[in-house]
Formats: structure tokens, sequence, C-alpha cells
């Protein structure tokens, strides 16, 4: 798509797949380009010879052994999946895991991951990747902490598949923007919203929702809202805006991380650490019991001010941590006070009643492991 402003017009010309083009011109459009998945050219091999999360799903032979490259949900939702349906899985991650989630719940999410069977490689980065007549894939790789030096440690090692899960990037580069007035980040590609009305761009007439915003959750049901709500302002006279504060997620992983609001890092970070308060508790789910399934990294933490309680994040590392979270996060929206939480009757026996009754806060240093009822 290729846009050029008319007078207060904008005029769209698309081009079809099979080159056909055509030409709209309307007084208001919409992006919603999405993002693609980003490839290390700079990396001998990586595009000709590997794959994205986008193309695991259409694979025509079982990937194998298997390399995944990358330490974002999506890199270790690929790796959890394929673990458990058998195959042989590493992960190649350059710095820390789950980037801006609760670093404490990330490494616990990882740690369950390694007792499943699936490998990790910390601290290294993909110098190269090549086929062999075989047919595999040889990947060579530095240790990041020698990644300056001209002597850096290589080691390598033969897979079946290579997955790149390093980032995606904003589909806008090829929108000739610039042309009508809309602010982008140069170095990102991502669309910059205006101050007043976040799905605005810095052309009044030209709208962008979803990913290829800059500092939004990167999440479909996030786009979907945004979508939705902007339709009911454009054409049914809403002043109603998109709320981007405390949206809930999900790390779908084989045990899975729901989360929301801020992690124990951005609030130390915005409130200061001896003004937050967090309470934790190590629990055991009633599922677990019976087949014995290793439960170390179930884990439920909250974040409070200090002083009122009031709930600045929740953080639950478990089975059907979506599920748990999302009825939870209605209470962060109505700004819930932990007071409010542990006066609420809890469903027995079920996990979610373990984050209401937590007492334990890590400022006392006593043992949060939850025993008994």
């Amino acid at each position: 798509m290729h846009m050029v402003l008319l007078s207060t017009n904008i005029q769209s010309r698309l081009r079809q797949k099979n080159g056909k083009e055509t030409l709209i011109t309307s007084d208001k459009f919409v992006i919603a380009t999405g993002m693609r998945p980003h490839y290390p050219e700079e990396i001998p091999g990586a595009k000709q010879y590997s794959i994205t999360s986008d193309d695991i799903f259409s694979m025509q032979r079982p990937p194998g052994k298997t390399l995944v490259v990358g330490a974002s949900y999506v890199a270790l939702e690929c790796a959890g999946f394929l673990t458990s349906l058998g195959f042989d899985v590493t992960v190649m991650i350059r710095s820390i895991p789950l980037r801006g989630f609760d670093q404490q719940m990330a490494s616990l999410v990882l740690d369950n991951m390694k007792t499943h069977g699936t490998k990790v490689l910390h601290k290294c980065v993909p110098r190269q990747v090549e086929k062999q007549s075989s047919g595999k894939l040889m990947v060579t790789w530095a240790h990041q902490f020698e990644r300056l030096t001209t002597t850096a440690a290589e080691d390598f090692d033969y897979y079946d598949t290579v997955l790149f899960a390093i980032g995606r990037q904003p589909c806008t580069r090829s929108l000739n923007l610039e042309k009508v007035g809309v602010e982008i980040n140069e170095k990102s590609g991502f669309i910059i919203g205006a101050r007043d009305e976040s799905e605005r761009t810095s052309a009044p007439n030209i709208f962008a929702i979803g990913d290829v915003l800059m500092d939004r959750p990167e999440l479909t049901p996030v786009a979907i809202r945004a979508g939705k709500m902007l339709a009911q302002r454009l054409y049914n006279r809403s002043t109603e805006h998109m709320d981007y504060v405390n949206v809930a997620t999900t790390v779908f992983t084989p045990l899975e991380y729901g989360c929301v609001g801020l992690s124990e890092e951005a609030a130390v970070q915005k409130h200061g650490e001896d003004n937050i308060e967090v309470f934790h508790a190590f629990y055991k789910p009633l599922e677990y019991i019976i087949p014995s399934r290793p439960h170390e990294q179930c884990y439920i933490k909250m974040v409070c001010t200090r002083g009122e309680e009031k709930v600045l994040g929740l953080h639950f590392v478990g089975p059907n941590a979506g599920e748990v979270i999302q009825g939870f996060s209605v209470a962060l929206k109505c700004g819930a006070t932990r007071h409010q939480f542990s006066t609420t009757v809890g469903i027995h026996p079920t996990c979610a009643e373990e984050v209401i009754k937590m007492h334990v806060s890590k400022r006392s240093g006593l043992d949060p492991t939850v025993t008994g009822c």
C-alpha cells in the first residue's frame, strides 16, 4: 500500500498479488497492518535456512531437533509445546527471559521448562547457520561475555530446525507515511500516537490500532478493543477511549504465567522500594497431588503500595493462569486493595483461592510456603 496526501483527503494505492492496482480516496484511514517476525540478516544463513513462529504450524515435516533463538513469550511458548510433543528442544537466550515481565516469575517459568526437558543456552548469540549435505543445520554461537573479543570462544551443534523468535517489526516502512504527515520512530518503525488520542496519528485524519502503535501492549485483544472503540468514536459519537493501563496477559508455557499490572521491578522503579509491599506464596495445586507432579515453581506474587496496600500488580505461575488472572484483572481495574482481596471468601479447593489467602510479605522474611487449608 502506498499513501499520498490529496488536500483534506488521503489517496491510497493498493497493489494486489497479481500486480493489479486500485486507487482508494477517503477522508479517514486506519492503519492496522500489524507486525512480522524479524530475521537477523547480519547472521549468515539465518534467513535462508531458518523459520519463525509464523511458519511452525505450516511445516510439512516434524521439526525434529530444534533450536529456538530468543527469550520472548513467543520463543518460550514454541519451545514449551515442542518439548511437550517429544522433540529435542534448546532455547538460546542472549540476555534475560521474558523481558518486560517480572523477572522472578520469568525465572520460575524457565526453571519449570528445564525440569520438563527443554535445554537452555544462557548468554549466547548465534554467529552462523550452515546447511550440511545431510540436510542438518550447523549453528555456531558465541558466549556473549566474550562477544566483543577477537578470540571469543565458539560452540556449535547440529539441528533439524532453527526457529528465530527475536522480536517482530511493524509493517509500516512501505506505506509512505512520511508523505502524509504520520510521525514514526525512525529506528523501530512504530507509529507515534497523538498525546490527546493515542489511536490518532500526527496526521489528524489517519489513525492506527494494534501492534503498529508505539509503547502499546502487543496483544490481539488490545487491538480488537481499541478498534471497536475507535469505530464508536468516529461513527457513533462515543467519547470513550481505550485504557491501556492494567491490561492482563498470559504466557502459555507448559506452566502458565499470568499477570496484570506492574512487575516488582517496575513498581520499585516507579514508587521506590520503601513504598511497596510484596506478598507471596508457594502453593501446591490440588491436581498435582495424586500424580505427584513437581510444584516447586507454582508461585503467586501481589505487589502493593505500603500503608493503603493498593494492589499494583498480580503475578501467578501455575495451571490455568490465564483463567485465574482474567477475573482478578477486573479488581485491579477497580483499584482494589489487598484488604478487599483478603476479606473475600475463597472457593475451595482452587488455585485461585491462594491469591486471596496470601498474608506473608517478602519484607517479613517468613516462609511463604502454603501448608494445609
